[in-house]
């Protein structure tokens, strides 16, 4: 067979693009899997990442209503509709703005609560260090009792030895251990 021919049997140009098969996805796990092959045909290319939608606002309220609606006989049939569509839209605003007002009564409360709780670990953590030191010093405390008691009974057994040296010292000036010139 003839290399790359297309339907008309004429050779496909070859500097272009080769044609892809057409894949339907089934899943949605198998359609991000042919996006994320699509990109990867080409890694230098920047992947295109959409814009964040804007947040949806209401339509701000007039400040002059032009017609005005009264309550005088001989109404149109029309009349009922656009008041209709005023009172959809002004209910849509008094939702929106509850709605936001609700988002940020939660907001402040979330910020309150993480306020709260920090508090709370500091005073834990206050609470925990204040007891470490306390184990600390009472530790530092027995250490330099301990010392002390070394060094009183070093203190006590060295006195004790100044008193048996110096008594030893009375003994060999009394009795020399050794006569010098005795064979």
């Amino acid at each position: 067979m003839a290399a790359h021919t297309q339907k008309n049997n004429k050779p496909a140009k070859s500097g272009g693009k080769e044609a892809q098969p057409l894949i339907i996805a089934k899943t949605p796990a198998e359609e991000q899997r042919l996006k994320l092959e699509r990109l990867m045909r080409n890694p230098d290319k920047l992947a295109p990442i959409p814009d964040r939608p804007k947040e949806w606002n209401p339509r701000a309220p007039p400040e002059f209503v032009r017609d005005v609606m009264g309550s005088s006989a001989g109404a149109g049939s029309g009349e009922f509709h656009v008041y209709r569509h005023l009172r959809r839209r002004e209910y849509q605003r008094q939702d929106f703005l509850d709605k936001m007002a609700d988002k940020f009564k939660e907001d402040v409360d979330y910020l309150d609560k993480v306020e709260q709780n920090k508090q709370a670990a500091e005073e834990r953590t206050a609470k925990r260090r204040k007891k470490r030191e306390k184990l600390k010093q009472k530790k530092l405390m027995a250490k330099k009792a301990k010392v002390e008691d070394k060094d009183d009974k070093k203190s006590e057994s060295s006195e004790e030895e100044e008193e048996e040296d110096a008594r030893e010292a009375e003994d060999d000036a009394e009795a020399p251990s050794f006569i010098m010139g005795k064979k």
